[in-house]
């Protein structure tokens, strides 16, 4: 398995942006993008064409090339473990109530592969989202209505579901106790 280079130049946009003191709204700006795009960026929830991420290095001041010098240079391994507690927190501009915990992104075959825990508070509605992937959600807890075109569906601890997250889909836990997701996301690798 190959170490995915895009989601660390998404990590470095973010780093670059915070060591500058930038706030997503001031750089999205620069770039003529939305604030919610560069969270997707920065978080590998899409990937940037080209123009965009030029965009993007004018308003961090910072050589296009610098972003996307490989940042990965350690040795293939055959497997890839993630202890508990382990996993990075991914702040997400748009998805207030829920924490995205990313246990690790690959390339595996040539396509981008992102693994994340997502815990939603109780109560939380997250308005209708798309993204760049297919998603696989399996149920560890709780229960989740997911909204996709005109059909809601309930969720509940064991269940799995499979969908197209570029249709726009929204997020609610009806419950009185935390929902934790397990979802995985299959990149559309832009070919």
């Amino acid at each position: 398995m190959k170490s995915d280079i895009l989601s660390a130049i998404g990590k470095k946009l973010r780093n670059v942006r915070k060591e500058k003191g930038l706030s997503l709204a001031e750089v999205a700006r620069k770039s003529s993008i939305t604030a919610g795009l560069l969270s997707k960026i920065e978080n590998f929830r899409t990937m940037p064409s080209l123009p965009v991420l030029y965009k993007i290095s004018e308003a961090l001041e910072e050589p296009l090339s610098e972003l996307v010098k490989p940042v990965d240079n350690e040795p293939e391994s055959s497997y890839t473990i993630i202890r508990k507690g382990e996993g990075e927190i991914e702040l997400r501009y748009d998805s207030k109530g829920l924490t995205y915990e990313k246990l690790m992104s690959q390339i595996i075959h040539n396509h981008p592969v992102k693994v994340v825990t997502v815990t939603v508070q109780p109560g939380v509605f997250r308005k209708p989202l798309a993204n760049d992937s297919y998603e696989l959600v399996y149920m560890l807890e709780g229960e989740i209505i997911y909204g996709i075109l005109d059909e809601e569906v309930h969720l509940k601890q064991g269940d799995t579901l499979y969908f197209n997250g570029q249709i726009p889909h929204s997020l609610k836990n009806p419950g009185d106790q935390s929902a934790i997701l397990f979802k995985t996301y299959f990149m559309n690798s832009g070919d």
